[in-house]
């Protein structure tokens, strides 16, 4: 899920509205920024918008912009589903009476109507996902759908626009190539995997460390479809984040994930293999060396040398067990600071509208009262849909610390002005657990750095920490917002270092070029 997205505006290009969310995300290059939008692999014919968006990126959209979303599968539908079922209608032509065949208003078409009567919002998106997966008897009508925006002979509500997407050959039988005729009549993109793009994606989903090392390390095993005397193998980028979370659940609970495990997810014997074997090694080298010591700030000179006698591999699964700490510091902070700032906000509208109670008829705005605003906030947008996960989640715990705050002051306040200053002490405390929780997490990073230096000095595992911290959202989020003298440090001396290399390479490009041209 994308985290942030500008605001659009009036009227405004979605080619315009991508761009400033390049610009805003802190991408290093606009193609890292517009494929994070299009990171599911599959041929994608749109119409009247930019194509190859997966579900969850159309969700975030509608979200975004406030409009609606309707999505569907067309391989679940027949022709009379998706068109409608006939019916006798009686008419006059000229004089004479005679029987005409009309249509019902089709499903999909009367689920965009219901999402408006739901939500009261009167533009939105239509999504079809397999759409080079419809049959032959639906193919005409869905060449109609596309060109017309019609289901027989009723029309898509206006304000309302037509998204469809489609998987490619080797993740389903079923595809079929369009004619010419209908890709004619679209916009037809193709996006190929990239894992740079969906590693950014994992850091911000809280995919498991050792999966995102792993395949920063064997980078060919993020996706492969084979196909075999045995059927077909494959690892896919659904696998690896449903792998992911089951992982997470097994060290909760205080399992092991073994190979039978891996391979339930992974399905290709060989990647599923290899990567149990990591899997294991990443949880013996975090006993091995210390990892919380050292994130604590506690290590001695036996236990930095035994990691720089260790192999280079070792050093790079010892930076991921850092990362992987690190980040799951940065994203509690920015959960954290998020809600803090959403409840402020509530505090200070409740202080706003505080009256006193002197008056026979005059009641004072109570916390009590906040909470139910913040009760009905919650249930407008999710009826409406415009609540993105991270919103809800947000909300939800903002709305726990207001039923915690009125039952807190209920029965005890008596003085006017007593229920306000005991909620500010409360929100007070709240804030102080925001800034213990930062304090801790600017004191693990620099343990970690520090602990870099002494082992490893300016090195590659020195590249990869940082090389990592800038691939994570969370960490440039809180790096940005509190600073840290080691990385900005380093950081520079990387992206010198960069430039540097880059100029070199171009300089030895200009002489071959010259000395070619002096034959």
């Amino acid at each position: 899920m994308i985290s942030y997205f500008p605001a659009i505006y009036p009227d405004e290009l979605v080619y315009s509205w991508f761009c400033r969310y390049y610009v805003h995300s802190g991408f290093f290059s606009s193609k890292s920024a517009m494929q994070e939008l299009y990171c599911k692999r599959s041929d994608n014919p749109s119409k009247e918008f930019i194509g190859n968006l997966n579900p969850g990126v159309m969700e975030q959209i509608a979200k975004e912009c406030r409009i609606g979303l309707v999505a569907y599968t067309i391989t679940h539908h027949t022709r009379q589903s998706a068109v409608g079922l006939p019916f006798i209608r009686e008419k006059n032509y000229g004089g004479k009476q005679v029987s005409v065949t009309e249509y019902t208003m089709s499903e999909i078409i009367a689920s965009v109507y219901d999402k408006i009567e739901q939500t009261g919002i009167r533009e939105g998106i239509l999504f079809i996902d397999e759409i080079n997966c419809v049959s032959e008897t639906l193919a005409p009508t869905m060449l109609q759908f596309l060109q017309g925006k019609t289901f027989g002979n009723q029309r898509v509500p206006e304000g309302w626009i037509i998204v469809a997407a489609g998987n490619p050959p080797e993740y389903n039988k079923s595809v079929r190539d369009f004619d010419v005729v209908t890709l004619d009549r679209l916009k037809k993109i193709d996006v190929e995997e990239n894992f740079g793009v969906w590693k950014e994606y994992a850091y911000r989903q809280g995919i498991h460390p050792a999966v995102i090392s792993y395949l920063e390390l064997r980078k060919q095993n993020f996706y492969r479809v084979e196909t075999t005397v045995d059927g077909k193998r494959f690892a896919t980028a659904r696998g690896w984040e449903d792998l992911s979370q089951f992982i997470q659940v097994y060290e909760s609970l205080g399992k092991t994930v073994d190979r039978e495990v891996v391979s339930q997810y992974i399905q290709h014997q060989k990647i599923a293999r290899d990567f149990a074997n990591y899997l294991e090694l990443y949880h013996k080298y975090k006993a091995d060396y210390g990892v919380e010591d050292i994130l604590h700030g506690t290590w001695n000179t036996g236990a930095l040398q035994k990691v720089k006698a260790a192999a280079f591999d070792e050093h790079l699964k010892l930076v991921s067990l850092f990362n992987g700490k690190l980040s799951e510091l940065f994203t509690e902070c920015f959960l954290f600071d998020s809600y803090v700032t959403k409840l402020y906000e509530y505090l200070v509208h409740y202080r706003e509208q505080r009256v006193p109670g002197t008056g026979a008829h005059q009641i004072p705005f109570s916390i009590g009262d906040e909470l139910h605003r913040a009760e009905k906030e919650l249930e407008t947008l999710g009826r409406k849909e415009l609540l993105t996960r991270q919103d809800e989640i947000i909300l939800k715990r903002v709305i726990a610390a207001l039923e915690r705050f009125s039952l807190y002051v209920k029965g005890t306040v008596s003085a006017e002005n007593s229920e306000f200053e005991e909620v500010k002490r409360l929100f007070e405390k709240e804030a102080d657990t925001r800034e213990d929780l930062i304090e801790r997490t600017s004191e693990t990073l620099t343990h970690v750095f520090d602990f870099m230096e002494d082992a490893f000095g300016e090195s590659q595992e020195m590249v990869a920490l940082i090389t990592e911290l800038n691939a994570n959202y969370y960490s440039v989020w809180f790096i940005k917002e509190y600073g840290c003298d080691s990385y900005y440090r380093y950081n520079k001396g990387l992206l010198f270092q960069e430039r540097h290399q880059s100029i070199t390479r171009e300089m030895d490009e200009i002489e071959t070029l010259l000395n070619t041209g002096l034959k």
